[in-house]
């Protein structure tokens, strides 16, 4: 056994990021996952670098534990073989508007009926009962409309997207979480149930968890915005080499960060006593701590306050971060020897499971992979295969 998840099986309609990064979760966790593409792929595989078409970056780094099998569900025979296929099925994972998938026949509705005790999970833009509920989404519509985008407007001006498709992996890590809970849910009770992730619902849930601020109250009694994270000053500090990120933020950290370099008088300044008092005076807060870090080079300030527990750290590149010491250290890199595309590089699982580890059990699928093997597993006869392949239901 390894992964917690291990003997559960997942069939994945889905593509992109959302998807494909929540049923990856899943599969390092030790489900079995069954990716069910279209004859083109998903969109993924031509997206980044790549050494062979159909296996480009993005595509990679979502998508391994998986096995490929290609439907083309536009053909009527297709709704049969996932029929099939969902009766030995634990969850049912898609990203499509659920009008897409009542169209195909391959709605809750239809599939319980195959398995009543299936676990089917949406995940889309918009819960279904409202009014956005047919409105397709990627990750800058949904930054856009959860008011991601403005968050930037409130600080630096202008309404700008994250680069990162928070959006997208939030609502992700959200499907890890239901599909795991339905899954407990079925070993106490026996039910299977429909769950719906949308990304709009999500995402507003996520940001307003700290901006709904004076709105928690009805009648509001100031506006949206947790006011330490508006300043325009709150960005790493420069120091006399480059960069350093510190957050002196309790009142024990204040204190240390005081006495540390040097300036026990700003202790006593009303504007800094307390946390409170700091976060109404944040951009004071932040230019008294900006002109202190550019008097020192960034390792001087890391070896000062490297036994303190002030939150301290250099800013890595991106690039940089495949060299960080504590990432080699807990063995976060693992390279891994593809059978088509060479030497790659990936993250681990960042759970650790002290009885049942994630791990990496399979490389991500060359299109269609395990399409046969797959059919075979589902019960289909080898004549029957072969006319699926033959009519290009199956590829």
């Amino acid at each position: 056994m390894s992964g917690p998840l291990a003997g559960v099986k997942i069939l994945e309609l889905t593509s992109v990021v959302l998807g494909p990064w929540a049923c990856q979760m899943l599969a390092d966790m030790g489900a079995d996952v069954i990716k069910i593409e279209p004859p083109r792929g998903d969109s993924n595989r031509t997206l980044g670098a790549y050494r062979n078409p159909g296996m480009a970056a993005l595509y990679l780094t979502c998508n391994r534990n998986k096995r490929s099998i290609v439907l083309d569900l536009k053909q009527p025979a297709a709704k049969a073989v996932v029929l099939q296929l969902v009766k030995s099925a634990d969850v049912v994972v898609h990203n499509n508007r659920p009008q897409v998938m009542t169209k195909l026949g391959l709605d809750y509705a239809a599939l319980k009926v195959a398995n009543p005790k299936v676990i089917y999970c949406g995940t889309y833009g918009y819960g279904k009962e409202g009014p956005y509920g047919t409105r397709g989404a990627l990750d800058d519509s949904i930054q856009a409309v959860s008011g991601i985008a403005m968050l930037n407007e409130m600080v630096l001006g202008e309404p700008r997207y994250l680069p990162t498709v928070v959006c997208d992996k939030t609502t992700a890590m959200q499907v890890v979480s239901a599909v795991t809970a339905a899954l407990y849910h079925r070993e106490r009770s026996g039910e299977g149930q429909e769950i719906e992730v949308p990304m709009f619902e999500t995402m507003v849930y996520y940001t307003m968890a700290e901006h709904l601020w004076g709105m928690t109250f009805e009648p509001p009694i100031g506006g949206p915005g947790y006011t330490r994270l508006m300043s325009h000053h709150r960005k790493p500090y420069k120091t006399l080499d480059g960069y350093i990120a510190i957050l002196p933020y309790l009142d024990a950290h204040w204190e240390s960060f005081c006495q540390l370099t040097g300036h026990a008088e700003l202790l006593t300044d009303p504007r800094f006593t307390t946390l409170s008092n700091r976060v109404t005076h944040i951009d004071d807060t932040y230019q008294e701590t900006a002109k202190i870090m550019l008097t020192r080079t960034t390792g001087e300030w890391l070896e000062i306050f490297s036994k303190s527990s002030v939150p301290t750290n250099r800013v890595n590149t991106l690039a940089g971060l495949k060299d960080d010491p504590h990432l080699k250290a807990v063995g976060f890199w693992q390279e891994v020897d593809h059978p088509t595309e060479g030497r790659l590089r990936m993250t681990r699982f960042p759970v650790t499971f002290s009885k049942t580890p994630a791990d990496v059990r399979r490389l991500p699928p060359r299109l269609g992979e395990h399409t046969e093997e797959v059919l075979r597993e589902a019960g289909f006869a080898e004549a029957e295969i072969a006319a699926l392949l033959k009519s290009k239901t199956a590829l």
